[in-house]
């Protein structure tokens, strides 16, 4: 028995921000040499009012126009953009779907390697029993968390929310084994300063500053250490890839398809580079999408499918890398 995916639908933002818009906002950004490096063209961005349970909602109605709502007895929720600090979006989804009691809901607060976190915690709660149909949310905002004068961010980020329906199936297909790594002392590489209990949100945490490079944020925006947090990635990402494979007996050509976080065309350049990847195996649709942050990895996967670059049989690697600083791969036959 397998533990599989059995669907993926998402949604984005109807509003689509270009590269040509921001130029023309801020005409020293040179947008042209920005979108060759971010391979980031134009990104849906939400407008006031709109939030991760509107994008997984919206999700969710794709989903089960398809599939049986009522068999899903677990939801799980990753965003870092929640609509409220409490109560948790999954509750919120659940009173949406109208779905009974019985159901096993809560969020996870993680990023860019949100995705290979929740099938892993999917493939646990069906393993044990717990659920039998697990509905995984990876949804995130994080244009609401970016200075609009934060060139390094604000390129880069795109809005939406992806829905992963999960369960067990008899065969060879599914989930076959995953690698997570952490690194908490990297933590300040890319975080949010103020808006927790710690540091509360205050006139002094929404001063506006300008790091060396000319991008000006407050303590309340998002900093994210871009060259920083890359060098990392572009070591232990590869590395903890290899590793997986070679406790599975596998080496990086038998593997059919990389579907990596779609964090920018560096990084998946980078990584691709340091595993020696031919351009057809390591699959991206940032250019009309952005980073999507944990919705990324399932919005590519479904891209993907869609367009017969992955097929039933095929072998594939996701790999999520991002805040905490957290690192995630999973190896899975369709």
């Amino acid at each position: 028995m397998g533990v599989i995916i059995k669907a993926i639908e998402y949604a984005l933002p109807q509003q689509v921000v270009t590269n040509a818009d921001y130029e023309r906002e801020f005409p020293d950004w040179h947008m042209s040499i920005i979108a060759a490096k971010t391979g980031v063209y134009e990104r849906h961005i939400a407008t006031d009012g709109e939030t991760a349970l509107t994008f997984a909602k919206a999700a969710c109605d794709k989903l089960f126009a398809q599939h049986d709502r009522q068999a899903v007895d677990a939801i799980i929720f990753c965003t870092q953009s929640p609509d409220y600090i409490m109560p948790p979006n999954s509750y919120l989804l659940h009173k949406y779907l109208g779905l009974p009691g019985s159901v096993l809901a809560f969020d996870y607060n993680q990023a860019c390697s949100g995705f290979v976190y929740g099938l892993v915690l999917a493939k646990s709660l069906i393993r044990s029993g717990t659920a039998k149909n697990v509905l995984l949310i990876t949804a995130d905002t994080y244009s609401k968390y970016i200075n609009k004068k934060d060139r390094s961010t604000r390129v880069l980020f795109g809005d939406g929310a992806a829905a992963t329906l999960l369960c067990e199936e008899a065969g060879d297909r599914g989930i076959i084994d995953h690698l997570i790594d952490s690194e908490g002392s990297r933590f300040d590489q890319f975080y949010i300063k103020a808006g927790g209990c710690l540091i509360p949100r205050s006139d002094a945490t929404a001063v506006e500053v300008a790091d060396r490079s000319g991008n000006i944020r407050t303590d309340n925006d998002i900093h994210m250490n871009g060259m920083g947090v890359l060098s990392f990635f572009q070591s232990m990402v590869p590395r903890q890839i290899k590793a997986l494979l070679k406790n599975n007996g596998l080496e990086v050509a038998q593997v059919d398809q990389f579907l990596f976080h779609q964090a920018s065309k560096l990084a998946i350049d980078a990584v691709a580079q340091m595993l020696k990847l031919p351009a057809d195996k390591a699959f991206s649709n940032i250019a009309k999408i952005g980073n999507t942050v944990s919705a990324s990895i399932p919005i590519a996967t479904k891209d993907a499918l869609d367009a017969g670059v992955v097929k039933p049989g095929d072998t594939v690697v996701f790999s999520g890398f991002g805040v905490g600083l957290s690192w995630g791969s999973l190896l899975y036959r369709f």
